[in-house]
């Protein structure tokens, strides 16, 4: 086979291998195409393309509701989650930024305390109390057992009279948990004492005795005219003028106390002076004290006080506890008032108490500030007397006056009024309210000195004139003289 040959097969075979093609299927014309609906809320892929109506048709109806996409929304809308929870990180930082500038502050506020405290507790103030050796105290500690007033009268000497502890009752074990600097475990006396306008006669003179462990209070009245032959170069004799006239030896306190000690066996812990011009002062300080008046009071022709509820002044108060010329028992019925505004004073004062204990120191702080009275009790001393008080019931707080009767002493041929003092019944009546934590008292362990013997008193009517506070609340004045004429001055 030749070359033309060959090739003439080839193209013969190419040619009856080709397929024939299939022909083309005949299409539906479609008048309407629908509408393509975009769907808000289906899902789609991160790249795809969301469906668009292209449609030209109902192009008003269209327009008349739009697409949500293309509502605008504020920039601050709540328009979905992304948002809402951009807000919640805002908030959660906020709340946690304020969190944590609270713990800051109360760091900040603790630290500072702790500081203060510390400085306040350091030993580093040097104190000195006649008859102690000097001892390095804190700022805190200092300030508790500062006396602003001791210089006015000065501190007490230790007593030379013996205490006589009933052992009984105190143990070593005893403690009455009020932690005073007490001579006696259990009792702590004040010995309070009231001066005339001169400064010079005590006319008040009160034995305020604390019975702690029995929540009580027992005071006893000394009237001003006792006869103290042994303890003033008076020649009255008097008890308001021993403090002025007494031993040279000592302080003008101190003689006081070493008379009431011997006299009537009761160990002194403490003192509180004052001048009745400062009881006028404390008294306004303090607002005012409400009394009830049986009848006006004419201190003077220009100085009354009317009957009735009244709210005496400072000024009332002073004319009231000083009142006595019109009184049938004379200086006598003027202790028996007094009683009267003592008591009134003590509900006052537990008034204010149980308002605000913080006012009641502020009155104390400017009662020092200002010395309207001398004591020798530090700051501390005083609250803590104050805090008792305060919480005491009326039924036991009692009052009682020293028994005796008036008589008359002779001394270079001048007469003068006394009060002469009963000697046994006084003893009863210490050993019975005024020393519950010592043995009883002997008549031999008293220095007083009777004028009129027992056996041949002329009565015995200022025996017995206790009464507790309750009893107090419905007491009228003493018993008035009828030829007494009002507004005479007052001695």
């Amino acid at each position: 086979m030749n070359r033309e040959d060959l090739k003439k097969e080839i193209n013969t075979n190419i040619t009856n291998s080709q397929r024939q093609p299939k022909p083309l299927r005949k299409l539906k014309k479609v008048n309407e195409r629908p509408k393509t609906t975009v769907v808000l809320n289906e899902y789609r892929g991160l790249h795809e393309s969301p469906s668009i109506d292209i449609s030209i048709g109902d192009e008003e109806e269209r327009q008349k509701r739009p697409s949500e996409q293309q509502i605008y929304h504020g920039l601050h809308e709540k328009s979905g989650a992304k948002s809402s929870t951009s807000e919640n990180k805002q908030k959660s930082k906020r709340k946690k930024s304020k969190k944590d500038f609270i713990v800051k502050i109360t760091s900040v506020m603790l630290s500072i305390a702790a500081i203060i405290t510390l400085c306040l507790n350091m030993p580093i103030l040097w104190y000195k109390k006649s008859g102690q050796p000097d001892e390095r105290v804190s700022i805190l500690t200092y300030f508790k057992r500062w006396q602003p007033t001791i210089e006015i009268e000065g501190e007490l000497e230790a007593p030379n009279m013996e205490l006589n502890v009933n052992t009984d009752i105190v143990s070593e074990e005893f403690n009455d948990g009020l932690d005073l600097p007490q001579l006696l475990e259990g009792q702590y006396t004040v010995l309070f004492l009231g001066f005339d306008e001169d400064v010079e006669n005590t006319d008040v003179i009160w034995i305020c005795q604390f019975d702690i462990p029995a929540a009580k209070l027992n005071i006893l009245q000394v009237p001003r005219d006792c006869s103290m032959l042994y303890y003033t170069s008076n020649p009255t004799t008097k008890m308001n003028s021993v403090y002025a006239w007494g031993d040279p030896d000592v302080s003008n306190i101190q003689r006081v106390v070493n008379c009431v000690q011997d006299c009537f066996g009761i160990p002194i812990d403490a003192y509180i002076t004052t001048a009745c011009f400062d009881i006028k002062n404390i008294v306004d300080l303090i607002g005012g004290i409400p009394m009830h008046l049986d009848n006006e009071i004419i201190y003077e022709a220009d100085k009354i006080i009317p009957a009735g509820d009244v709210k005496l002044t400072g000024e009332q108060a002073e004319w009231f506890v000083r009142f006595r010329h019109e009184w049938l028992q004379g200086d006598i019925g003027r202790v028996q008032n007094q009683r009267r505004f003592m008591r009134a004073a003590m509900e006052k004062l537990k008034s204010i108490s149980e308002d605000s204990r913080l006012k009641l120191y502020s009155y104390l702080n400017t009662i020092y500030k200002n010395k309207w009275i001398a004591t020798n009790m530090s700051v501390e001393d005083l609250s803590k007397l104050a805090d008792f008080g305060s919480v005491l019931e009326m039924e036991n707080v009692s009052v009682d006056m020293v028994p005796g009767e008036d008589a008359e002493y002779t001394a270079d041929g001048v007469t003068y009024s006394i009060y002469s003092i009963h000697k046994r019944a006084t003893i009863d009546k210490l050993n019975e309210n005024f020393r519950p934590y010592q043995t009883p008292m002997l008549m031999s362990d008293s220095n007083i000195v009777e004028f009129i013997e027992e056996g041949n008193y002329s009565y015995d009517l200022y025996d017995d004139m206790g009464m507790d506070f309750e009893e107090l609340e419905h007491a009228t004045e003493p018993l008035r003289d009828p030829d007494m004429k009002p507004g005479w001055k007052e001695d």
